[in-house]
């Protein structure tokens, strides 16, 4: 279940390998993530709304949802998507809370490495060592656009590649990529930045009936 529920959150992206040569593409994999950390770091908050898209291995269109989002540095997390697959996933930088209002069934996973590197954690989480984790590449178009497409290093990453674009200093859209080619595109909509966001917005409420299950339980 897990690999299912990051995959979901990791619906922060999707990506297309970014093979073409281009003359405003030879930044290093350390200069390029140093550039994105810089862009990363500067957001304190984010907030958006989202339409997530998830297209199979054939290229069909296998599934669409509406939600929204918030993140805090350091480490607070805030999903949500509307029905039919209503979901919300709260992570406080330790755990992370999956609420399934339709299965009555809360599931309680602990932040770990590996959970860790996760897209929706690239705005709430530590960015200062990306190029440790990820090969990075930047291409640039125009004055305004920009994409980084980021490679892991590790074989056991929940995503193959993802590639996060930015108008304007404004992230705009991620797209992953997973072991079995799928894609899941997420793009963002009303966003707002850095604006003050009170830590009690973080927390998951559900009714007192629904079963709760600890990750290894």
């Amino acid at each position: 279940m897990i690999r299912s529920v990051y995959t979901m959150i990791a619906a922060l992206c999707m990506m297309v390998v970014a093979a073409t040569a281009s003359a405003e593409q030879g930044n290093s994999s350390r200069d390029a993530a140093e550039e994105l950390a810089s862009m990363l770091r500067s957001y304190q908050t984010y907030q958006a709304d989202f339409i997530q898209i998830v297209v199979n291995e054939n290229g069909n269109r296998v599934q669409e949802t509406r939600g929204s989002l918030k993140a805090k540095r350091p480490g607070l997390f805030y999903w949500e998507t509307g029905a039919p697959l209503s979901q919300f996933i709260v992570s406080d930088g330790d755990t992370v809370e999956v609420y399934d209002p339709d299965l009555e069934q809360v599931t309680i996973h602990t932040l770990d490495d590996r959970v860790q590197t996760t897209p929706a954690l690239l705005l709430s989480g530590e960015v200062d060592n990306l190029e440790e984790t990820y090969d990075v590449s930047e291409r640039r178009m125009g004055d305004n656009t920009r994409e980084f497409t980021l490679v892991p290093r590790g074989a056991d990453s929940l995503f193959t590649s993802l590639r996060l674009s930015f108008y304007n200093g404004e992230l705009q859209e991620m797209r992953m990529e997973d072991s079995l080619s799928q894609l899941s595109i997420l793009s963002f909509d009303r966003i707002t930045l850095n604006q003050e966001l009170d830590n009690s917005a973080f927390r998951l409420e559900y009714p007192e009936e629904v079963d709760i299950i600890r990750d290894g339980a």
